[in-house]
């Protein structure tokens, strides 16, 4: 394998992990649980998890596949009795299927190819834009973790 499909599969393999990872974790809590907070100056699974596709939908799939996506970033944050764990979840499959695609897209001369958006600030190419993308949802399913031991100590 060239180094390109390397990277590329890396990243496949983990964003497939985070999106069993995440999948498991809300199958895992009632619906009358996603949308709670159990802090109040934090987030519930819900929203972490509508943050996350938003983020995806907007640094991959707006700003590299070109899919037309426009993001609400406020909105991902709104406490709300938002979608049931079902339609959450085909929304997040179908953010970890259009970021599998994109990056099975992905040549050589991809990745180091200029990059821009919103809030990223430091970030100058496709391969620190898909770095970042990976960390970013590595540092939110933590959270839904922690959230999930709580919200499970609390019942």
């Amino acid at each position: 394998m060239s180094l390109s499909e390397t990277v590329a599969s890396s990243f496949v393999n983990y964003f497939e992990m985070l999106r069993g990872r995440i999948r498991g974790l809300v199958e895992s809590v009632p619906d009358a649980d996603l949308w709670r907070r159990p802090y109040a100056y934090g987030n519930s699974i819900g929203n972490l998890l509508l943050h996350l596709i938003g983020n995806l939908n907007y640094y991959i799939g707006a700003r590299m596949a070109e899919t037309g996506y426009l993001r609400d970033r406020d909105r991902e944050f709104t406490p709300q009795d938002g979608p049931s764990s079902l339609e959450l979840l085909a929304r997040w499959d179908q953010t970890i299927d259009m970021v599998v695609a994109t990056l099975r897209r992905q040549s050589e001369q991809d990745w180091p190819a200029a990059y821009s958006a919103e809030r990223a600030d430091g970030v100058n190419d496709r391969f620190s834009m898909w770095l970042r993308c990976a960390g970013h949802g590595s540092h939110h399913l933590g959270q839904m973790i922690y959230l999930q031991k709580e919200l499970e100590a609390r019942n």
